[in-house]
């Protein structure tokens, strides 16, 4: 069997045992459940104006990001997130709540290793390399800003 055949071969193989998505749905999913999302953001912002109108604008987000990080860590932690990530996709990966996800699930994961070695070292195992990512890209583009 020469290369070619084994490579051709190969690529049926996976072709056949790869999982099938259905665009149109998935994509549907996404929007609407990342819509949900951000939906009750903004409901549980404009709820902490009305209740607290001294507080500024700016207060009042830092508070909500604070509240759907929560969410999603918990939902996670009860093992909710995931089933609803499972359906919504994308939907729950691109807000913050994905981030929030991709920090406790590895958490959760190694917690029997103990809180130090375990959780604590594990926990940015997948959001370690993106905090770094932007924090350094973020400083190189703000200096080619400050010199251009």
């Amino acid at each position: 069997m020469t290369e070619l055949e084994r490579n051709e071969r190969y690529n049926q193989y996976v072709e056949a045992k790869i999982a099938k998505t259905h665009a149109w749905p998935s994509l549907f999913n996404a929007f609407w459940i990342g819509g949900l999302i951000c939906v009750i953001g903004q409901l549980f912002n404009d709820m902490l104006i009305a209740v607290f109108p001294t507080l500024q604008t700016e207060s009042a987000w830092s508070y909500t990001l604070i509240f759907i990080i929560f969410i999603a860590s918990f939902l996670t932690g009860l093992g909710v997130f995931d089933k609803i990530a499972v359906h919504a996709g994308a939907g729950t990966i691109i807000p913050i709540t994905g981030f929030s996800n991709s920090i406790v699930s590895p958490a959760m994961e190694f917690r029997n290793e103990g809180i130090v070695f375990g959780m604590c070292a594990k926990m940015f195992v997948i959001a370690g390399p993106v905090i770094v990512f932007g924090t350094v890209a973020s400083t190189i583009v703000g200096l080619i800003y400050l010199f251009i």
